[in-house]
């Protein structure tokens, strides 16, 4: 009894609260600056448009209608319409506006959660919401809100309200009311939309993206089917139509109208800045915001150039982002989805930054480090290269270049997932749970990442390791020129300096004689990575990320619906990327890397790397040709000195003749030493042959005369670097041969070892 008396008095200590919430929210409304005023000429409004500026504040001419369409109430199937009122509005034709139950049920939920968690609006309320007020959660915003829905009610009759309703609201992809989402979506107009399509349509609104029938299916799907129940509670439809209903897949027949318009520049703009400003595209038109970008007009004609040359059916896209700051300078694609909000498999061009630099960065390898290219098994994961080769000991150098899966997987395993997933994040990549084992490595994503979040990684790569986030919007205004917004670019030092400077040389090495060598020609530094996604059937995907010191470009060709695309490989993407480079540089070439003070460039020991896999400092008697020189972090320098090449060491000599005076001689040579065989014969001393750069068993022929009495020997000769190329010798042991001639005219062998 006490428990029951102690929740009713909450019960009405909370009414009270909200009796005196809502008076103070007229108080507020009748007498606050903020009051906003009806026009019911923002709700019949049919064409608008949003001015979208380059970075010189020039007028970007790219259409940006937004909702020209509109269908009437009375030609929709009634399921249309009830599908709507079952999910967003069941007492749609009781209420004057308001349904203060809903009302009371959602402010007690506010207040328990002590913030504007749940908003209870009808469809008038939204209406108004999407016509003359901002998305923002605030109580002001609430008030207004309710008391612009009470005078639409006294102006409009609920079917205007409805009809109106259907227009206006956001389906995504660029799509403002239902005719214009029916087309995108299933291509016909609204009145031969489907129960289930119908269905469909209502259930997104409440979250476009997130319930996007092209991203995220499943979660669709069940909101579909959230709504057919609705729909089935409410009486509209039978169990049997239900039952017919929810078993059905989304099944989308896009529409090739907006491919290109959804993939424009100014296009992805209106979206960025919708999501700042947290409201529709229509709002920001209505408000008649202006937004203003980096859009660089010179590199965006390059780059339409491009796009215009590449003459595919294929889905693709086209990025440049600004080197130093991320900044987004140009864009375009072709697709009927909308390719920056899709996730794609990056395939190996996610390996420097998700695998290399951070290797570089937690001192675990060089550029110089060998690595054995071989079959092997991590965790039950067996990655095999492309063309299922092997090739031995590689450098990391090598294995980037030249996209080795193998070796990236071992140099993965030693840096570990936990530390590369960390890299990755703090790059504005997102790995979904289950991305825990190292197919990710080779760009084996659950979902996979975005063009412009792809190419944006790289910045970290081009600007000295700081990483800044890719940003179409500089700042927008309201209608008198106001600035509401400015973006602050952030930067954020992801990897060190030296790291940066050593993935970009190894990248450099990938543009001159890896998979980017089509990049080879360029006279101005050029770091490129290339990337494809494949199946049984063909790739979906091929990618080029390269970079220069002003500019990261990125390329994708693929298909959304994951078909087999008609170029192979990386190539066309890297064809492209020279085409940009060609157009962008032709007057001016960009500056070089330059060289931290933090990296050292060392001579090593070549026969210790070659031969015995080890990164080994050359001394000051290494002759030139031994030496190879690479470039080490001041983090990570080698820390052993040859000591090969501190003397020379004689060869021991060995030999036969058969009997028919041919002379066989052998000796064991090391390819850093020089051999010289001499003979000495009735008293006159010939050299045979020099043999260099040899390794192992040599072997030296020579012919006896009748008679012939000879000696041979050997001199091993090594060059000593430190005083200016001078060989320091040695003589081996000699051999001393002698042949005799008997009447049976036979050849005998005297053989006698001396030194």
């Amino acid at each position: 009894m006490k428990k029951a008396l102690k929740i009713s008095l909450i019960i009405i200590l909370l009414l009270v609260i909200i009796a005196s919430l809502f008076i103070g929210g007229f108080l507020i409304y009748s007498f606050s600056v903020s009051k906003v005023q009806f026009s019911a000429e923002k709700i019949a409004e049919n064409t608008l448009a949003i001015q979208v500026y380059n970075a010189n504040n020039i007028l970007i001419k790219e259409e940006n209608t937004i909702s020209n369409e509109k269908a009437k109430l009375s030609t929709l199937p009634t399921y249309v319409k009830e599908a709507f009122i079952s999910i967003e509005d069941k007492d749609f034709y009781k209420h004057k506006g308001i349904n203060y139950k809903r009302m009371v049920k959602a402010m007690l939920t506010n207040i328990k959660n002590m913030k504007l968690k749940e908003g209870a609006s009808t469809i008038s309320q939204q209406l108004i919401k999407n016509t003359h007020l901002s998305s923002q959660k605030t109580f002001s915003r609430k008030i207004n809100e309710i008391f612009l829905a009470l005078e639409l009610e006294k102006q409009f009759t609920k079917e205007e309200i409805l009809e109106n309703y259907l227009n206006i609201i956001y389906f995504g992809d660029n799509s403002y009311g239902i005719e214009s989402a029916s087309k995108h979506y299933f291509s016909k107009p609204a009145k031969e939309l489907s129960l289930d399509e119908a269905c469909m349509l209502a259930g997104m609104i409440k979250s476009p993206n997130y319930y996007s029938p092209i991203s995220n299916t499943d979660r669709c799907k069940k909101r579909r089917n959230l709504v057919l129940s609705e729909m089935l509670k409410d009486g509209k439809i039978s169990e049997k139509i239900y039952s017919e209903n929810i078993t059905k897949n989304i099944t989308l027949n896009l529409s090739s109208e907006n491919s290109n318009k959804l993939n424009s520049y100014s296009e992805n703009a209106i979206l960025e800045a919708s999501k700042i400003l947290k409201m529709p595209a229509k709002q920001l038109a209505l408000a008649e915001y202006k937004i203003y970008t980096y859009q660089n007009p010179v590199k965006q004609k390059a780059l339409q150039e491009v796009f215009d040359s590449i003459k595919t059916e294929n889905d693709c896209a086209l990025i440049s982002l600004n080197s130093q700051n991320g900044t987004i300078e140009s864009f375009i694609g072709q697709s009927n989805y909308r390719i920056l909000e899709q996730k794609r498999q990056p395939g190996s061009a996610i390996k420097p930054i998700l695998v290399y630099a951070p290797a570089i960065n937690e001192d675990i390898i060089s550029p110089a480090t060998q690595i054995l290219d071989e079959p092997i098994s991590i965790d039950g994961y067996s990655p095999k290269n492309v063309g299922g080769n092997y090739n031995g000991y590689v450098s990391a150098r090598e294995c980037l270049s030249k996209s080795l899966n193998v070796p990236t997987i071992k140099i993965a395993s030693y840096v570990g997932l936990d530390k590369m997933k960390s890299y990755i994040s703090k790059l504005g990549i997102e790995l979904d749970k289950n991305d825990n084992n190292y197919a990710i490595c080779l760009g084996g994503f659950t979902y996979g990442t975005s063009l412009d979040k792809l190419a944006g990684a790289y910045t970290s790569l081009a600007n000295g390791g700081k990483f800044s986030s890719p940003q179409f919007v500089n700042y927008i205004t309201d209608k008198n020129g106001k600035i509401i917004y400015r973006n602050n670019i952030k930067t954020a030092n992801v990897f060190r300096q030296d790291t940066a400077y050593l993935i970009t040389d190894m990248l450099k090495t990938s543009a001159k004689t890896g998979t980017a060598k089509k990049l080879a020609n360029f006279k101005f530094d050029v770091a490129s990575k290339t990337g494809t996604v494949g199946t049984s059937k063909g790739n979906t995907d091929a990618y080029n990320i390269s970079y220069t010191t002003e500019d990261v470009f990125g390329a994708w060709i693929g298909n959304m619906d994951n078909s087999p695309i008609s170029t192979v490989g990386g190539g066309i993407p890297t064809e492209m990327a020279k085409e940009y480079f060609n157009k962008i540089y032709s007057e001016k070439a960009p500056n070089k890397f330059l060289k931290p003070t933090s990296v050292d460039e060392i001579d090593l020991d070549a026969l210790e790397h070659e031969n015995n896999h080890r990164l080994v400092k050359a001394n000051s008697l290494v002759p030139e040709k031994y030496r190879v020189k690479e470039i080490f972090s001041k983090f990570n320098l080698p820390d052993e000195e040859s000591e090969t090449y501190l003397r020379v060491l004689p060869a021991k000599i060995n030999g036969s003749v058969d009997g028919y005076g041919n002379v066989s001689l052998w000796f064991d040579a090391q390819n850093f030493m020089s051999y010289d065989i001499y003979k000495v014969s009735n008293g006159q001393e010939k050299k045979l042959k020099t043999i260099e750069n040899k390794n192992g068993k040599i072997e030296v022929k020579d012919k006896l005369k009748d008679k012939e009495r000879a000696k041979y020997y050997i001199i091993t000769s090594i060059e000593n670097y430190a005083i200016n190329n001078e060989k320091t010798s040695e003589k081996g042991n000699e051999i001393e041969l002698v042949a005799l001639y008997d009447k049976n005219n036979k050849w005998y062998l005297s053989l006698d070892y001396s030194s």
